[in-house]
Order: structure tokens, then C-alpha cells, then sequence
């Protein structure tokens, strides 16, 4: 459930940053008292930007933040190891298997510690006011048997991206707010030349959010109400046999199953599309670009905008094996009160997940349909263990049902989620 992808490719060593002054942790990762009571904690988390000596690494980020800590609370050091995306969940797992856990870690996915009794309750590390200013959904998820264990820490969702250049050149005046209105907005924008009139990225990088945005737009989804799959439902069918018509009809980038999300956002920050579906974790493409004249406006629906979108979100968490979880909570308690939280979202353009955080980032006209859409954000089905099967079989051939039989390919995947596990 991760955002890997948010900050682009984090390559590289891991690297170590040490953040304090005095009084650091072992190598084994435990958490030491020193001779004046001073205590250090130890911190793993995912590197959101483009990796070490840049700008935007997460060594920079947390610098500011523990220096920020550390003054206000100088019998408490922490130590944090930031290690890019493709690397962390493997490197953890080798640290809990040695016994050399760290005190905080922060990526994407906490589920797998808590049979393990590794983890400290949610309560226990955050204090009554900041658990209760998170969103509820987002909280939700992060509830094993109803007991909270994960804190969301970041999130995302998903609006639709306009040109405002091509959109007046083809007399467009206003963003699609349905499929029809979508369809004749993208009729115009080719009628003046423009080759992507709406940038469609069902390749395997991410087909499953660009699909499930869809289907949302038509009462949709990978699941029912009832929690059973529904992949070939027959409001899903209607959806990919009215967006196989839009690519039939030349309306949108060609050979959508081809295209991945990154290649689709750069043509649009080059002018070649005229809509897409994108997150704040799209505008540095965009602003990389030089594309500055762009709206964001609500998903269109079948009969109206979406009321709702895709949340993304990862996590933060803590582990029991050291102890101290009075200085865990005052950690805690700091990020998401203070201006961490603000930070990530100007440094990262990912979202908050406190209703304060939401509040703080209001007047921001760009982010505003992001963060609108949040508190009533729908999710993959990623709490069942099928979806990790799921899950790659749609990046690999959903992007299918817009060339060949909706209904046929739809069905393989059905059978697929039924049959997996």
C-alpha cells in the first residue's frame, strides 16, 4: 500500500544518519538510557525523495525535524536510518530477525508485525487529542481486530488534472464533471491537433488505480458491499466498454495497456495531453516540466463528479522490544502537532492525515480537491490477503479490457481472485 513511486526512484546505498549529539543507540538497534537519564531512540524511515545529497532527502527532512525535537526535548536523542524504498522492507525484516528492532520504523505496510506481537498499541504511543484529529478512514486501517496498531503517516488521493491553454484553444470552458462531458471535451481538444486528449496509463505500473477510479465513477469496484469480488460486475463491464470506446474513437494516449502513469504525466507537463488523473505527487512532473497554466477538479462519474477517490496512505509505528514508550509518544505527539506534518506535504506534495493537517493546508488551491476528497476516500481491498495476488494480475492485463472483450478479460480476472489463496 506503499507510495514508492511519490518521490521518484530513491537508488542507492542505505544510508545512516545520526541526528544526535550524545548517547546513541548500539548497533543492535536497542534503545540506551545514558549515565543522565538521557534516552536515544532509534528510527528507520522509507527516503520520499530522490535520495542522499539531495534537496529533498530524507536525511534532510528528519534533520530539521529531530533538531526541531531535540531542543525542546534534550533528554530524548534520535537516531534516524533512512534507506530508499526498494531496499527498507527487506533490510527491517533482516533487523527483526537479528533481534536489532528499531524503536520507530516508518513505511508501508505494518500489518505483518502485529501477529508477532512486535508492535506497541496505537494508545499507547499517541496521545487521546492526535489519535482523535486523525481521519477516521485512514485510522481505520491501521486496526488489526479492532485493536489500533498502525498510525497513518502520509497520504494521497486523486483529482483530475486540465490544461487550461488547450482547453481555451478548443473553446472548452469549463473541466468534465461525466463521462459524457469527458468524452466531448476530449472530441474538441482533438479536433485542434492535440494527439492525447485524455491521458489514459493502464500499463503495469499502476493499472489498478487508474481502473478503480473508473470504476467508482459507475457505483464500481474490485469488491460489493457485502465484501465479495466483484471485478466482472456488470457495472464494471459498462465502464470499460464506454473507456474502450473512447480509445476506439482516438480520444485518449494510444495504447493505453502500453502506458505507464509517469510516462502519460510528462506528456501532459509537455502539453501533448489535455486531462489526466493524477496526485499532488504528479505536480513536480508537471512544474519539472515548465507546465504552469493547469486546473485540478474533481474525477468525472458516470452521472456526476466523484464524491469520493482513491486514498493511499502509508504508516508509522513502534516497536515494544526496547521500551520507552512515554518517549515514543512524546516523539509522536511532536511530528503531528508541530510542523512535520506540514513540512512533508510542502517538501513531498503528499497529504496530510489530521483534520488539522487538512485545515493547515486549506487556502492551498492546487491541493484543495485532493484534500477535499480525503475524509470520504475509498481504498483497494488490501486488507484481504487475496489482493496480493490480485493485485499484480490486474496491473498485467486489465489494460486488455480496452482493446479486446471487457466482459472476457474482467471474467479471467474474477476467476483469478476467486480462485487465489
Amino acid at each position: 500500500m506503499n507510495m514508492k513511486l511519490v518521490g521518484g526512484a530513491a537508488l542507492g546505498l542505505a544510508t545512516v544518519l545520526v541526528l544526535s549529539s550524545c548517547g546513541s543507540g548500539d548497533s543492535g538497534g536497542t534503545t540506551q538510557a545514558s549515565g543522565d537519564g538521557t534516552v536515544t531512540l532509534k528510527m528507520v524511515a522509507a527516503d520520499y525523495g530522490d535520495g542522499p545529497g539531495k534537496p529533498n532527502s530524507g536525511e534532510t527532512f528528519w534533520k530539521g525535524v529531530v533538531d526541531e525535537f531535540q531542543a525542546a526535548n534534550p533528554k530524548i536523542k534520535v537516531e534516524v536510518q533512512v534507506i530508499n524504498w526498494n531496499d527498507i522492507d527487506k533490510q527491517v525484516a533482516t533487523m527483526v530477525q537479528n533481534g536489532q528492532v528499531p524503536d520507530i520504523l516508518q513505511t508501508g505496510d505494518y500489518s505483518g508485525f502485529v501477529k508477532d506481537q512486535l508492535l506497541y498499541k496505537v494508545d499507547e504511543v499517541l496521545s487521546p487529542n492526535v489519535s482523535g484529529d486523525m481521519l477516521q478512514k485512514f485510522a481505520e486501517f491501521g486496526k488489526v481486530d479492532g485493536t489500533a496498531y498502525g498510525i497513518p503517516f502520509v497520504s494521497s488521493a486523486r483529482a483530475l488534472f486540465y490544461n487550461k491553454d488547450l482547453f481555451t484553444k478548443a473553446g472548452i470552458t469549463e473541466p468534465p464533471k461525466t463521462w459524457d462531458e469527458l468524452k466531448a471535451a476530449a472530441e474538441k481538444l482533438k479536433k485542434v491537433g492535440v494527439t492525447q486528449p485524455f491521458g489514459l496509463p493502464l500499463g503495469q505500473e499502476e493499472a489498478q488505480a487508474e481502473s478503480f477510479l473508473w470504476m467508482l465513477g459507475n457505483g464500481g469496484g474490485y469488491k460489493d458491499a457485502s465484501g465479495k469480488w466483484a471485478i466482472n460486475s456488470p457495472q464494471n463491464v459498462e465502464t470499460f466498454t464506454y473507456m474502450k470506446g473512447l480509445v476506439e474513437g482516438g480520444l485518449t494516449t494510444p495504447n493505453p495497456g502500453t502506458k505507464d502513469r509517469k510516462t502519460v504525466w510528462e506528456d501532459f507537463g509537455a502539453g501533448k495531453v489535455g486531462m489526466v488523473n493524477g496526485g499532488p505527487m504528479s505536480i513536480p512532473i508537471f512544474d519539472a516540466a515548465g507546465l504552469k497554466n493547469y486546473g485540478v477538479a474533481p474525477i468525472p462519474g458516470k452521472a456526476g463528479p466523484l464524491d469520493t477517490t482513491l486514498g493511499v496512505m502509508d504508516w508509522i509505528m513502534a516497536f515494544n522490544k526496547n521500551g520507552h514508550a512515554a518517549e515514543i509518544k512524546k516523539f509522536m505527539d511532536f511530528f503531528y502537532t508541530g510542523s512535520a506534518a506540514e513540512k512533508i506535504s510542502d517538501t513531498y506534495k503528499l497529504l496530510p492525515v489530521t483534520n488539522g493537517g487538512i485545515q493547515k493546508l486549506s487556502s492551498d488551491e492546487k491541493l484543495k480537491p485532493f484534500l477535499d476528497a480525503l475524509p470520504n476516500a475509498s481504498f483497494y481491498p488490501f486488507q484481504d490477503p487475496k489482493w496480493a495476488e490480485v493485485n499484480p494480475a490486474i496491473k498485467q492485463t486489465i489494460g486488455g479490457a480496452v482493446k479486446e472483450d471487457p466482459a472476457k478479460v474482467l471474467g479471467e480476472l474474477q476467476k483469478t481472485a476467486e480462485a487465489a489463496g
